[in-house]
């Protein structure tokens, strides 16, 4: 009976047999068709990584100065990207060890590394490791959102092992320490380097770069700047990782603790170098480029302006600024602003530009954003004009009193001088030199409004003009910048150069995206552009600007003070440099008594080109061949007037045989044309 029972129990553990190993089977298959369903339903909707092999990440858009010193930065992630040849193999094994010991070795996703840090997690009764892979990291960053659950884990799996099938893991690494977020707006390694350290990322030793990769846990908690006793901790976890792992030796971990790190403050270029020009920059990029490329393009701006020159510019101002404070005692925070641009003449290259004693204060630049009457610094447009229409420098004017009558508004206008007197018969050349106002008007009227108007066009001047008399005496507003383009032309011999910010713009590949062209054209001529040089030199050596003397060089320029002291001005140039300088309230008031552009606004001028020029050689403005010298005056070739036969007429025309006749002093009243009350009231320039 018990063989029986035997036999039995066999032959039914014999059916079961089959029926267990279906069953497994089954169990298998079902396993593992959940397994093949599960990842074809979360892979239906991942994104592609093709993007990742396709990497151009928004990058920092840098400007450079006129010899290559980065000078300011744009960007919305401060990220500069380097190949990974660039970047020291201890930075590489550092960031390995810290966060994926085993990156070499797994395929994306490192299962004993999970289970290593569960137990780890569990035995401290906190988070104390994580289980992501550096390949898993890089998927936070560029792939999926930050959002947590099982959903998102199963994805991030599928894609870690569909990188690290396709890409190597040079390329894995290369796209992980651009794109990591370090702190303080520093994404990836170079920036952080520059960042924390001041230096290439290169260029960073061991102790260094065991700091920098203790940072992608938390940036903000274990920030140097922050926490540096933290940041110390993290240092020390991540050498001792590197040792466990035999990247380094004891000796070496040991000597990277002891080396004091030298943290350096984060560097705000853009306020720290240029800043009034670096912003003018910035907001013609992003008109003609977008936001975009701005701020991720990773452009590389080369501009035309000098750091000395700039610095220099900025000192003089707030010197100057400070002196006039000195002199007047404005009360409470009433501050007057200033404005300084010098551009090289031949290359129309703006060396320096400063909009305003301090850009933290405000950042309106008063170089090209402000409009403001220059006063007399206009009058050699005019007498300019009036030489192309056959005066000479030894043209007598009659600087007397005058009245012009407007039979439209019935009104009428006398012209003074600043010092309330009149000359009587002076020269063409002195008039300019000691900035009459008379004889500056009467000069408008014989060549006419709209041609002075239109000659002014051809030097650059681009705002609108007042269409009356007053007009020589320079109540237009007008950019700081319009005024020295203008009389560019005369340093330049009748040339206009456009003043030129950008020498060329390059993309993150190096592509040139904008020829900046050199844009010149013929103006006026060089005879009488020479012919202006010789009378603002003048100016310089007998007339308003005489402060400028100190500068012990060829110089020639003009000084303008607009109406009621509101604005101070001088303009003037050497034989290589164009230089401006204004001076005035924001909201406009008068600067008070006596300031006027010779005693407010030369010796700022005077300063800075003091210190631009100090290291230059002595330089001659350059006579062309249509200009002749005779009697200690200069002409234009075939233009010298006979000997003066001691007419004290109002106007001797000896140059201008088509002049028609100009009333006497005894005709007191004479028809012309005043518009405006600001115009009718303008007394003093």
């Amino acid at each position: 009976m018990k063989k029986n029972s035997s036999v039995s129990k066999n032959s039914r553990s014999l059916k079961l047999f089959p029926l267990i190993i279906c069953g497994f089977v089954l169990m298998l298959a079902s396993g593992v068709f959940t397994l093949i369903g599960g990842y074809l339903h979360y892979s239906q909707d991942l994104p592609r990584i093709s993007s990742l092999k396709n990497y151009r990440p928004p990058t920092v858009t840098t400007l450079y100065s006129d010899d290559n010193r980065k000078i300011a930065e744009f960007y919305k992630e401060r990220r500069i990207v380097i190949p990974l040849s660039q970047m020291p193999r201890m930075l590489v094994l550092a960031f390995i060890a810290a966060e994926d010991s085993r990156f070499f070795t797994h395929n994306g996703v490192d299962y004993t590394g999970i289970v290593r840090a569960f137990l780890k997690n569990m035995e401290a009764g906190t988070i104390v490791q994580g289980g992501s892979t550096i390949t898993q990291q890089l998927i936070k960053q560029f792939l999926l959102s930050s959002a947590k659950g099982y959903e998102r884990k199963i994805k991030e799996a599928i894609l870690a092992y569909q990188i690290d099938r396709e890409m190597t893991k040079e390329e894995i690494l290369f796209l992980y320490l651009n794109q990591i977020y370090l702190g303080h707006g520093a994404y990836g390694v170079e920036s952080a380097a520059e960042n924390y350290f001041g230096k290439s990322a290169k260029d960073m030793n061991l102790a260094e770069c065991a700091m920098l990769a203790g940072l992608p846990k938390a940036p903000s908690a274990y920030s140097p700047y922050r926490c540096p006793e933290k940041a110390k901790a993290r240092q020390r976890y991540v050498l001792d990782r590197m040792l466990a792992n035999a990247h380094i030796t004891e000796a070496q971990a040991s000597e990277a603790l002891k080396i004091s790190l030298n943290i350096n403050p984060r560097r705000n270029w853009y306020r720290e170098q240029v800043p009034y020009f670096s912003e003018h920059i910035r907001r013609y990029v992003e008109r003609k480029f977008g936001q975009e490329a701005l701020y991720e393009g990773g452009l590389k701006i080369y501009t035309t302006v000098n750091i000395e020159a700039q610095k220099a510019a900025l000192e003089e101002i707030r010197k100057g600024l400070d002196a006039l404070n000195q002199r007047q005692k404005y009360p409470g925070k009433d501050r007057p602003q200033a404005g300084l641009v010098c551009i090289e003449s031949i290359s129309g290259h703006v060396k320096a530009m400063v909009g305003g004693r301090d850009f933290r204060e405000s950042q309106l630049n008063r170089v090209v954003q402000s409009r403001r009457q220059p006063g007399s610094a206009f009058k050699p447009i005019i007498y300019a004009a009036a030489l192309d229409k056959g005066f000479t420098p030894v043209t007598r004017i009659n600087d007397s009193e005058v009245t012009y009558w407007n039979p439209e508004t019935r009104t009428s206008w006398s012209p003074v001088n600043y010092d309330k007197k009149f000359y009587g018969p002076i020269s063409f050349r002195k008039a300019l030199e000691q900035s009459r106002n008379v004889p500056a008007v009467k000069l408008l009227q014989r060549i006419g409004i709209d041609y002075a108007i239109s000659y002014a066009r051809k030097l650059g001047i681009e705002s609108d003009l007042n269409k009356g008399l007053s007009l020589a005496l320079g109540p237009s507003s007008l950019s700081l910048l319009e005024i020295v383009t203008a009389y560019s032309v005369f340093a330049n011999l009748g040339e206009l150069v456009h003043p030129v910010f950008i020498r060329k713009i390059t993309d993150r590949d190096g592509n040139e995206i904008q020829e900046i062209p050199f844009e010149n054209e013929r103006a006026i001529e060089a005879n009488t552009a020479y012919i202006m040089t010789h009378l603002l030199e003048g100016v310089v050596q007998r007339g308003t600007g005489r402060r400028v003397l100190a500068l012990q060089r060829p110089a020639a320029g003009k000084t303008g003070t607009s109406s009621n002291l509101h604005d101070a001005w001088f303009i003037g140039y050497t034989p290589r440099y164009v230089t401006g300088t204004w001076v005035g309230f924001d909201m406009a008031r008068s600067l008070g008594e006596k300031e006027t552009g010779s005693r407010t606004a030369s010796p700022i001028w005077l300063e800075f080109m003091k210190q631009l020029l100090a290291d230059e050689p002595v330089r001659q403005f350059q006579v062309p061949t249509g200009v002749v010298f005779a009697r200690g005056e200069c002409f234009k070739k075939g233009k010298v007037p006979p000997e003066d036969t001691g007419n004290s007429d109002a106007f001797a025309w000896s140059s201008a045989p088509d002049a028609t006749a100009v009333p006497r002093k005894s005709e007191r009243l004479q028809r012309g044309t005043v518009t405006g009350m600001e115009q009718f009231f303008k007394s003093t320039m």
